[in-house]
């Protein structure tokens, strides 16, 4: 069997959620069903380190789509070319778009509806786009992968979508994630924090992920205990940034708070398995990685009570209202001052994230790629 996949998000520079997903699911299924020959498709010079195996053709074919009229031109020429000369049995794409000019039969991964709940975090065109060509996309795929029964009944609410059709396929961290050793978590406090415990963000800088509500609560928690504590944010600078650094130069506490930037995966471990507790008040999400990167190395986590957050997590975390930022305030300073509460937390943390693997991620996403070919 012949199949082709968009890897358009397997970028060197830098890998996150879809292309976290797509990368670690590939190297089981490449490696696992090794008869079978993958063509990996990107729209931009690639990674050697992205051809996972000998029965891997990688092909690039652009110009790089990174915008509403170079999406359409990518999906609906490029693509079905490709698909063509290879004599493709299936198209597996991981970010929500599939091409409408392909009678290939299609594997779509949809992560989200984030852009139908908060427009305003998105640019005006891409708005667009997404409002007209989504029904179609999922209207047309074969088969739908998504990672939370949040988003399948999400999907199938907006969109009328049989729930035949949908496959949850819950995300998973990577192995890698782990506890750390003392020795680290002092290096790596003093390289990030001058040797202070610290609380952690993961994620880019974007509107939906509720930073600026993050720095209230921060300010309230630093105004009310009189902690050293710091805040580390991880991740790039995303669309709409602007307002929040903006606000971090006129914060009272912005010598407490920390921007590393984008980080490799491996540094991304240090940095989790360091923190003195993981928050992540996200307005929206498919599933929540860092949850579980967080619970894998023993961190304790206060996330959001709405979204896929609590499916996802269970009781194994705190939980505050994400638009409430006295809320999340009042979560960080009970796992603050509850050092009982805070070792519960860790304990049932460890137990659920034994729930989400890979291997059993990529198997799932597998056999909904055999479902599309029939």
């Amino acid at each position: 069997m012949r199949i082709a996949v968009n890897t358009r998000f397997l970028l060197s520079e830098y890998l996150e959620g879809y292309g976290y997903f797509l990368l670690e699911s590939l190297e089981y299924i490449v490696k696992k069903y090794s008869e079978h020959q993958f063509i990996f498709i990107f729209d931009r010079p690639f990674d050697e380190r992205f051809i996972l195996g000998p029965n891997v053709i990688a092909v690039v074919t652009g110009p790089a789509a990174r915008h509403p009229i170079l999406w359409k031109f990518w999906y609906d020429i490029r693509i079905p070319a490709v698909l063509k000369k290879f004599k493709a049995d299936v198209f597996v794409s991981p970010d929500g778009f599939c091409s409408l000019a392909t009678s290939v039969p299609q594997c779509l991964v949809v992560h989200d509806l984030a852009f139908l709940h908060y427009p305003m975090h998105q640019k005006k065109s891409h708005q667009v786009f997404l409002k007209k060509y989504m029904p179609r996309y999922l209207e047309k795929a074969k088969t739908i992968v998504t990672v939370s029964e949040f988003s399948k009944r999400d999907i199938i609410h907006s969109y009328g979508i049989e729930e035949e059709k949908i496959t949850v396929v819950y995300n998973a961290a990577k192995k890698i994630f782990e506890p750390i050793d003392a020795e680290l978590i002092e290096t790596t406090k003093r390289k990030y924090t001058g040797g202070t415990d610290y609380f952690l963000c993961v994620g880019a800088i974007h509107p939906r992920k509720n930073l600026l509500n993050l720095l209230k609560a921060f300010s309230i928690f630093k105004k009310r205990l009189k902690s050293s504590l710091k805040l580390v944010i991880t991740g790039r600078l995303a669309w709409m940034h602007e307002p929040f650094i903006r606000d971090l130069k006129r914060y009272k506490y912005r010598e407490d708070v920390i921007l590393t930037g984008y980080v490799g995966e491996n540094e991304l471990v240090k940095i989790t398995g360091t923190a003195y507790a993981a928050v992540y008040p996200s307005l929206f999400e498919g599933f929540g990685v860092p949850v579980i990167e967080a619970m894998k190395c023993d961190v304790p986590v206060i996330t959001s009570s709405d979204s896929a957050m609590q499916e996802i997590a269970g009781e194994a975390a705190l939980y505050a209202d994400p638009a409430s930022f006295e809320d999340i305030a009042d979560k960080m300073m009970l796992i603050y001052k509850d050092e009982t509460l805070r070792e519960q937390l860790v304990k049932r943390g460890r137990e659920i994230a034994k729930k989400y693997s890979g291997a059993r991620t990529a198997e799932l996403l597998w056999q909904s790629i055999l479902r599309a070919v029939g």
